[in-house]
């Protein structure tokens, strides 16, 4: 019985184990039969072995090399079903509808509870992630921007960014790195102009959890991105997202009548569902400013601060109405100090048989500007009682500066051929002297350069850790000597005794141990003498204040737990600011090592300050775009300004206190109404970074320079808009282009444009008497 059991079973066909090896060894081309019959002889059963599961499994995967639509995958994977009335459609697609369907279709409870329990049950939620459909969608949205009506193209604009954005998280948090990639180099350089610092920022988030972990991600996904429209446009916008028609360009793709394109359709309204919120205005699209569609565009809701209850879109608009009016008028002087001013300047009067010098009175009590509040002595913050004699100098000064100053009148320039004899004549009278101080041989680069009230110092912060001084006068700067003891020294007098007997037209100031960003000189003087101190700010996140008399550090003041990027003295002379990484700006008095306020509002690094002409108000700037005006005494924002793309880097504002001047990585310069909070308009022509401005005497033309090599005269008082068209290259004020420059990228209030070699421009600064004063470390042509 044993031995018939093998026969018995062999006789009955071939088992199920060795069917594979000889069909597969049947099935082999005749070169594959010789090398297993050569193996079989050689008796090398494991090689065989793996050649004929090696046959096996190639023809296993040619014969299931096959192509499914994606209407069979849907049929394939999913709980699929369809009523008669609605052919080729799945009725289960969703789970909340599951249980209803069913209901209809008349099928058992148990089944019902079954599917219920499965969660998503068909294949449409892997579809719906298909990188293919992000592509195909932007594209077709890209196209229908475009291709629509030019009233309405600047109002669809600013829907492309938020929408990019998203798009690219989605890919890179779903895992699909390469089809982020290739998103991004598709379609980032239409939006880079504006949006540059953010691209490179998205660039940089290639895995999941770059995503999970990134501040900006994190605000795309949890706030809703606030976007501007009147309500024709809107309603285009939501024709085209769910009829695929309204505006496309005319041979621009197949719309959303393909498959492919309804799903790309579907891509796109569910970031306009779920991320996007439209403020829907009153206004017709021709009543706003093509450049006002994204002053109220972003990520408001962490921006502007609103009751818990509220459900209504953060404006700025309505934050800036609700905190009042603002004191913006000059500073009150002391009737003390008037009076001891104009008796010295009647005296210079008649000492200097000047028959002018009568109406020097004139420029002691300038008019009230009409519509401007003046604060009170009240409203100022504390200070000395009683004035100096350096004070009363510093009032004869700017008098005798007022009355010699060169008016530069841009409004001349509109009304002449800048190609005739009196385009000349105009041009002289409209634009400022620039001189230009360049340095050289700089090894690891001069992030911050500045002049001293009265012209004689020029100072320039470097990335070694030090400051470097100047004498603009040629002058030599004289410090202590090393052999004094300080029982020697008592009074100024004294001090001066035990100078340095040699000196040299610059000094070294050693002191910080990182990068130094800002620099500024003390105003207490004015024009009327050199200053006494000088302040720095570094990337010890420390700020130092330094004796121009012993070219010494007096005092290093701590706070700040991050680098601090930016410092300024109050035009009082007594307090200044300080702006750092650690997103807060700060008040300080030199005579305490501690903070007297910190501002705290900004989501991002605190890039820039500046002090309003009277003291009582603070400006910053910021990286999450914004700049805010703070009330210097209370602490509280009283001003935010929302309308740029990108990281502020500079900021200015008006001699007569009324205007904001703010700039940085989006090309743009905002000039806006301190009194109200709008922006008045919106200047470009730059063609990289911005990193300073200044206005001039009369805040009638702003002066900037950046890194794209050039120092620019901008008129504050015109209208703007786009430029006329350019003949043969050259602007309309006859200024050539500048490398990289754009043809259209001018708007018309730009007046001049001055190029250098290759020095980017680091500090712009205007004299009393409207001299422009430009600085910036020249780039060897290596090291671009």
């Amino acid at each position: 019985m044993s031995a018939a059991t093998p026969a018995s079973q062999s006789s009955g066909g071939v088992s199920p184990a060795n069917a594979g090896p000889q069909d597969a060894a049947q099935s082999a081309n005749p070169t594959d039969r010789l090398v297993l019959e050569y193996l079989r002889s050689r008796g090398h059963k494991s090689a065989e072995k793996a050649l004929l599961e090696a046959i096996d499994g190639g023809s296993v995967d040619a014969s299931a090399k096959t192509t499914v639509s994606p209407e069979d995958l849907v049929k394939n994977l999913a709980v699929y079903a369809q009523k008669s009335n609605r052919p080729g459609e799945n009725v289960l697609r969703e789970s909340t509808s599951v249980l209803q369907e069913l209901t209809t279709m008349g099928n058992p409870t148990n089944i019902q509870n079954l599917i219920s329990s499965l969660g998503s049950v068909g294949a449409e939620e892997i579809l719906s992630v298909d990188p293919t459909d992000k592509q195909e969608g932007f594209r077709e949205l890209e196209a229908w921007v475009e291709g629509s009506l030019d009233m309405y193209r600047p109002e669809f604009r600013p829907i492309l960014f938020p929408i990019f954005c998203h798009f690219h998280l989605d890919l890179v948090q779903r895992g699909f790195k390469e089809a982020a990639l290739r998103f991004y180099s598709t379609f980032a350089s239409s939006l880079a102009p504006m949006h540059n610092a953010t691209l490179h920022h998205l660039s940089t988030l290639l895995l999941p959890s770059h995503v999970q972990n990134d501040e900006l991600a994190q605000r795309f996904r949890n706030e809703k991105y606030v976007i501007k429209m009147s309500r024709s446009g809107f309603g285009l916008l939501v024709g085209w997202l769910t009829e695929g028609v309204g505006g496309e360009a005319l041979g621009a793709g197949e719309g959303f009548s393909g498959e492919r394109g309804k799903r790309g359709r579907s891509a796109v309204m569910r970031v306009v569902n779920n991320h996007l919120r439209f403020d829907v205005t009153a206004a017709s699209t021709t009543a706003v400013s093509p450049n006002a569609w994204e002053e109220s565009t972003g990520l408001l809701s962490s921006l502007i601060s609103q009751p818990s209850t509220s459900t209504s879109i953060p404006n700025p608009h309505s934050f800036n109405a609700s905190k009042g009016e603002l004191k913006l008028g000059p500073a009150p002087v002391s009737e003390e100090l008037s009076a001891e001013t104009e008796r010295v300047l009647r005296e210079r009067a008649m000492m200097d048989r000047d028959p002018g010098a009568q109406y020097d009175l004139h420029h002691l009590r300038p008019a009230a500007v009409p519509g401007v509040t003046a604060p009170s002595e009240n409203d100022l913050l504390p200070h000395p009682p009683t004035f100096k004699t350096i004070d009363v100098q510093r009032e004869v000064e700017k008098v005798r500066d007022a009355r010699k100053r060169i008016r530069l009148e841009p409004s001349t320039l509109n009304s002449v051929d800048l190609n005739s004899a009196q385009g000349g004549a105009a041009r002289a009278r409209a634009l400022p002297s620039i001189c230009a101080y360049t340095l050289h041989d700089v090894g690891e680069g001069a992030p911050c350069c500045t002049f001293s009230p009265d012209i004689t110092l020029m100072a320039a912060g470097f990335s070694e850790s030090y400051i470097r001084l100047w004498s603009l006068k040629g002058e030599k700067l004289k410090g202590l000597r090393n052999d004094f003891s300080l029982s020697s020294i008592r009074d100024s007098g004294s001090v001066s005794k035990l100078q340095e007997k040699e000196g040299s037209t610059t000094r070294k100031l050693i002191g910080h141990s990182g990068p130094v960003y800002s620099l500024s000189f003390d105003p207490l003087s004015g024009s009327a003498a050199p200053p006494k101190h000088l302040l720095s700010a570094s990337a010890d996140a420390t700020a130092r204040l330094w004796s121009l008399d012993t070219m010494t550090n007096v005092v290093a003041y701590r706070g700040h737990q991050n680098p601090v990027w930016d410092v300024q003295w109050s035009p009082m002379g007594i307090y200044f600011a300080t702006a750092s990484r650690d997103r807060t700006a700060r008040l300080w008095s030199t005579d305490r090592t501690s903070c007297l306020r910190v501002y705290a509002g900004h989501l991002s690094d605190v890039d820039c300050v500046r002090f309003h002409p009277n003291s009582l108000y603070l400006a910053t700037g910021s990286s999450d775009w914004t700049a805010r005006l703070w009330d210097v005494q209370r602490g509280s924002c009283v001003r935010v300004f929302i309308g740029h793309q990108g990281t502020l880097s500079t900021l200015a504002i008006s001699p007569d206190g009324r205007y904001l001047a703010s700039a940085g990585e989006d090309l743009a310069i905002n000039l806006w109404d301190l009194g109200s909070g709008r922006r008045i308009k919106k200047m470009t022509g730059h063609t990289a970074s911005i990193y300073s401005l200044a206005f001039s005497a009369e805040s009638s033309m702003l002066v900037s320079g950046g890194a794209d090599w050039t120092v620019r005269c901008w008129d504050t008082k015109s209208t703007g808009g786009p430029a006329k068209a350019r003949e043969n290259g050259a602007n309309e004020s006859g200024g050539a282009r500048a490398l990289g420059e754009e043809e259209n990228n001018e708007t018309s209030d730009l007046l001049a444009t001055f190029p250098t070699k290759r020095t980017p421009i680091t500090n712009v600064h205007f004299t009393p008497r409207n001299l422009c004063l430009v600085s910036g470390t020249y780039l060897a042509p290596d090291s671009r």
